[in-house]
This record gives structure tokens, sequence and C-alpha cells, in this order.
């Protein structure tokens, strides 16, 4: 479990298939859980410099590949006797995103990403997302994406700050969001019913 605050940009060393290894002053430990631009890895491997990761081939298919170069965000799991800023991130990733406009908004940055219609519905204006594991709030939801906006110390500690219109990113949405909508089956619900889900959180 992470909350969505980046610990560290770190720099990739090499991607091959697999394995990620990266160059980084976090010293994590055999096995530890580790989110490398959101998508939660397992350490493989202890280097002077740095550490490896492992992907599995169901990693592979799900998430942005292409970013695991130059330099990536890494923030390793929560502990439950800390502090929780950010939300609640499980390192999964349900979707990958298109920024497909960025504007300038005062002392903000607003991000436009597209995201396929199998994750709109778990889309909240005001609810939380986790954009390449970094914690965000959605300012407005969209026909067919979501509005983000990037307030100035996430654009310079974050990388967000060289992200271009066409990357593709990693998204996770809340985690509340997909319990819910996977207990409601998309379905209509009575108020009953509603009631009763609210009760269980």
């Amino acid at each position: 479990m992470f909350n969505g605050l980046i610990r560290e940009i770190a720099q990739v060393a090499n991607y091959s298939q697999n394995l990620l290894r990266l160059k980084a002053s976090y010293k994590p430990n055999l096995g530890d859980s580790i989110a490398v631009n959101g998508a939660c890895l397992s350490v493989v491997g202890l280097h002077d410099d740095g550490f490896s990761v492992e992907l599995s081939a169901e990693t592979r298919a799900h998430i942005a590949t292409e970013n695991l170069k130059g330099r990536v965000h890494i923030e390793p799991a929560m502990r439950l006797n800390g502090r929780l800023d950010g939300h609640l991130v499980q390192g999964h990733i349900d979707a990958i995103g298109e920024v497909v406009r960025i504007v300038k908004n005062e002392n903000g940055v607003d991000f436009f990403i597209n995201l396929p219609a199998s994750v709109m519905h778990l889309m909240a204006n005001k609810g939380s997302i986790a954009v390449e594991g970094v914690s965000l709030t959605i300012n407005e939801v969209l026909e067919n994406g979501v509005r983000l906006t990037i307030i100035p110390i996430t654009f310079r500690e974050s990388l967000f700050c060289e992200f271009k219109v066409g990357r593709r990113v990693n998204v996770e949405s809340d985690m509340l969001a997909r319990y819910v909508a996977r207990q409601l089956g998309f379905k209509p619900v009575t108020w009953e019913q509603i009631d009763h889900i609210v009760s269980l959180y």
C-alpha cells in the first residue's frame, strides 16, 4: 500500500524485459514493494548505487513500459504506523491514459488526460486518482477523461514538469470507487442498497 507521494526520482540504469535496474539513493531490502511510476514492483536485487525490480508479464501488459527510461517516480510502501498524506494507493494500474492538453492556470498547470471508457465510471469530481504514482485530486470529469491541476510544488518535484502532449501515463482509480462499483455491479440500485453499502465503510 502506498499514498501517492513520490519519495525520489530515480534514474533508469537498464530495462530489459522483466528486469528494471534503477539508480537511487533510497536503499530498500530484498522483497520490498516499490511503486515505480505507480506500479507496485518487488525488489529482487540490491546494488551499490540502487536496486532492481521485476516486472511480470501481467504488469508489462498493463503499464506504459515506454516510460521506463530516463527518470521515473519511486515510492516505497507505506508503514502502518506512519502519517497518511495523499490517499490510499495499491500500485495496481487500472488503465493507461493519454495527456491530450496542458494549460497554464494562474499558479498551477492543468493537465487534461483522456481515459478508456472502461474506467470512466470510477472517476468523480474532487475524487482521488493516481497518475504515474502521484496522488492527485480530479478537478473535473470530462466526457472522455479528467482535468487535473498540478500545484507548483508537485510540478517542480515530480516528472509532470517534463510531460508532453501525447505521453501515455499509468492511472490508478480510487480504491473505494473500485470496490463500490464492484458491489453495485453497475446496475441501478435502491436507496436501501446504497445505505447498506455506505454503512460498510
